[in-house]
């Protein structure tokens, strides 16, 4: 996928405290997702994962006022416990994509944004390289910091 000048990516570099499996888990099966989905002060009540290429998936992230944030997309490319690919879009709770404008999220979205993640094994440890690509610059901390809350969120509640 092509972004304009004005989107950036989102590259991070996680190492975990958790085997391979766990972290996999984390990304693939919906329970142990809920556990961990969203920043600090939100949750997931609701997640679906067709882990197939062109499978879809639909996540729920819950504030704590009670406001639901609907992402769906499709998996792109799979290869099991080693790399996941899929696009990324706000929708609703049916997963029908709807413009970021409707949650009065600031800057030009594209259509769909692409999230990528590498992860590898080393005694015991998981490096994940994570990247969410296409978000508007005028929220690329935002999503930098909430993407650092949930990962936290990950190695404390995924055991």
């Amino acid at each position: 996928m092509k972004y304009s000048d004005k989107q950036k990516t989102v590259s991070i570099t996680r190492s975990f405290d958790l085997p391979l499996s766990l972290v996999w888990e984390a990304w693939t099966e919906p329970e142990t997702f809920k556990k961990w989905w969203g920043p600090e002060g939100y949750s997931c009540p609701s997640c679906s994962i067709d882990l197939s290429v062109e499978g879809k998936y639909l996540f729920c992230m819950r504030s704590e006022e009670g406001d639901d944030f609907w992402s769906a997309g499709n998996y792109v490319e799979i290869i099991p416990k080693e790399k996941l690919v899929f696009t990324d879009n706000f929708s609703d709770e049916n997963g029908k994509v709807i413009p970021a404008s409707k949650h009065k999220m600031p800057g030009k979205w594209p259509r769909e944004l692409l999230i990528t993640i590498n992860l590898e094994e080393n005694a015991g440890r998981t490096t994940m390289v994570f990247q969410h690509e296409g978000l508007p610059v005028e929220v690329y901390d935002d999503c930098m910091a909430s993407w650092q809350q949930s990962f936290d969120k990950l190695e404390k509640n995924v055991n």
